[in-house]
Order: structure tokens, then sequence, then C-alpha cells
């Protein structure tokens, strides 16, 4: 049984879900945005964010919110904040690709206390909250039981932002693919995190994501039985900081898997870009 914020960011979530299923088959006329080189956002992306805020609101009116289209709204209780991501995978989407999700987190003092991810197309829900443990569609998930990186499934991306040191991190594929069985690009850093807690994936890895790309699904993984660091193997970086956006990484997955994907990312000199 889902607890009471749980359910509230459960129907926020699936009310964001709707608005973006209703415009899939008018991506042609939708007013789209450069944010950055090569990064978009949609007026869906906006609408969708909208509809989450006020549902969630409703319910707990002050929460401050930090939103990848809204920015920060302070609340009247610093502790608490949502970090929410309305359409995380916006390029699939804008190209029909047919990979993307409604990401939000309670962040307590930093830190993600609770967490959705809500997949419209596939109707998966995955949630956590922090020592409650995660589920998918209500049913209990794990990380997988690998034991080393060999034959594992990994998954990465490749952000616009990130392209300046593309060198060090395609040095850093080809070791790790030395031993892995394949690395995978969704285009989702929140499926991504949503499929190594379930253990579709073994391990994620990438770096300048933001705290909306990852407070929930750092959360699933965790409460999955995983572990997540930044690329030198530290504590990840406040989530309610919506200022801090490049160099932040992550790696997470099983903790064996996750330990070796960061030595590689050490050894590789991946991790030393970011000094």
């Amino acid at each position: 049984m889902l607890n009471p914020v749980v359910t509230v960011m459960t129907k926020a979530a699936r009310v964001g879900g709707n608005v973006l299923l209703r415009s899939m088959n008018k991506l042609e006329s939708l007013n789209v945005v450069q944010k950055d080189r090569m990064d978009y956002a949609s007026e869906v992306d906006a609408d969708a964010e909208k509809a989450i805020i006020k549902e969630l609101r409703r319910a707990y009116p002050e929460y401050g919110v930090i939103g990848e289209e809204g920015g920060v709204l302070p609340g009247k209780n610093p502790r608490y904040h949502w970090v929410i991501d309305p359409l995380d995978g916006t390029s699939n989407y804008l190209h029909g690709f047919p990979h993307f999700c409604v990401s939000i987190a309670l962040v307590d003092n930093g830190e993600p206390s609770d967490a959705v991810i809500f997949d419209p197309l596939r109707n998966e829900l995955f949630t956590a909250s922090r020592g409650a443990g995660a589920q998918l569609n209500e049913r209990k998930i794990r990380v997988s039981d690998r034991k080393e990186l060999a034959g594992a499934m990994l998954h990465t991306g490749f952000p616009p932002r990130e392209r300046a040191r593309v060198g060090a991190q395609l040095e850093c594929v080809r070791e790790l693919l030395n031993h892995a069985e394949d690395i995978r690009r969704t285009g989702s850093a929140a499926l991504d995190l949503a499929y190594v807690a379930c253990g579709r994936a073994d391990a994620y890895f990438e770096a300048g994501v933001k705290a909306w790309d990852i407070a929930a699904g750092v959360l699933l993984v965790r409460e999955a039985g995983g572990k997540a660091s930044d690329f030198k193997g530290a504590a990840l970086a406040r989530m309610d900081d919506g200022t801090k956006a490049e160099g932040r990484q992550v790696i997470a997955g099983n903790l064996r898997v996750a330990d070796a994907v960061q030595k590689v990312v050490v050894q590789s000199g991946y991790a030393a870009a970011f000094a």
C-alpha cells in the first residue's frame, strides 16, 4: 500500500502523463524552443509541469518546487521540495520515439525521500519511499544480482552539454565494452535508473545530469538494494540545489557492478575530466 505522499505523487504523475499522451498525435504542430545547443523543450513539457504542480500543491501547498521548465518556486517550508521532470526524454518524444516518462521526487533537506517515475506508454509506475523499498506497479523490485562487470548490461547517455568531454567518455565506453555485454543509450535518465532498480539493467552512468533527471531514480535504485555515487565514488550533491547543472555525474547500479563501473571510469581518465 502506498503512503499518502506517494499516492499524491502518483496522481500528479498520471495527470502529467495524460498531458503527454494527448499531444502525441500532433507532434508536428507543437511549439518547440531550443534551451541550449541541441537541448529542446516543447509546450507539452510546460503544460505537463503545470498540471503536475497543480496536483502536488493542492495537497502540499507549503512545499517548494524545482522543475525543469519552471525553475525554482519557493515554498513556506524550506525543508521540502518537489523535484520534477515533466517529460524526461523530450528528444525521444519529439521524434516519436516511444520511450519517455514523468519523474517526481520529494526531497527532504537535500535528499530524496519519496519517488515516482511513470511511463505512460507502458503504464509502468515505479515508486519508492526511503526505508520502505521500491516497487513497480505495486510489486517489490530489486536490482540485479550480477556479481561482476563481465556480461553486464549498462546504460549511459551522451548529453549535448557534455560533448566537450566526449573523447574521455568514448575511451571509458571502449574500456567498459571489453567486459560488459552491451552499453545502451535510451534517452531517458529517469527510466535508465528505474530499469536499474528493477534489474533490467545492471548499472547506469552519465555526466551532465541535473537534479530533476535523477532525484527520483536514485532513490529507486537505493531502495531496490543498489547504490549511487558520483564518478569518483563520492556522495551525490544535494538534490534541492536548483542552480547546480554542469558537472553533475552519477553512477548507479547493484553494489558490485556499480563499483566495477566506477573503477573503470577512474582508470580510463573520464573521472579526471571533471577535476
